[in-house]
């Protein structure tokens, strides 16, 4: 990965986590300062805001150790997995999250259910993300592997030379 090309996504990265805390703060702020008389001040709407930014900031962390291991060269090693779990959680939680708005979401639709739909199929295919991620867990698997195998055959070649 060209140097470049990590410059650019760290800035993106660094973008989305400060928008994302921003948007932590100002719902916590919303909760804190505007507070519903005769209920209670956590509207599900602003919760499950924060949640789904927790699941942002979590695969921002993740993708961010994960480049600084490619820039290391150390990226076909165990230790990505973990970050790669990271990213794949992340996003099963943004789903779920998103599964959650649809379902505060829907009670307001029963003139136009097809928008409850629509969301659905969204929350599917950031499901269907997740199962990419997978894949390409995988592929990180079967590369560590070799990786693995080429390392010690390299060893008996030098034993044998």
């Amino acid at each position: 990965m060209g140097k470049l090309t990590v410059q650019t996504l760290r800035a993106v990265l660094v973008v989305v986590l400060a928008g994302t805390v921003f948007v932590q703060v100002s719902m916590v702020w919303a909760l804190a300062a505007k507070p519903v008389t005769g209920s209670l001040p956590l509207t599900p709407l602003r919760v499950v805001t924060i949640l789904g930014m927790l699941s942002v900031e979590v695969a921002v962390v993740c993708v961010w150790r994960l480049v600084t291991m490619v820039r290391r060269g150390t990226v076909f090693s165990h230790a990505a997995f973990r970050y790669v779990d990271g990213v794949i959680g992340a996003i099963v939680a943004a789903a779920l999250v998103w599964f959650a708005v649809t379902a505060i979401n829907a009670p307001g639709q029963r003139e136009d259910p097809g928008v409850t739909l629509i969301m659905g199929g969204i929350g599917v295919a950031i499901l269907g993300v997740a199962l990419i991620v997978l894949v390409l867990r995988m592929l990180l698997a079967q590369a560590v592997a070799r990786d693995g195998e080429a390392a010690q055959m390299r060893a008996e070649l030098d034993e044998v030379i």
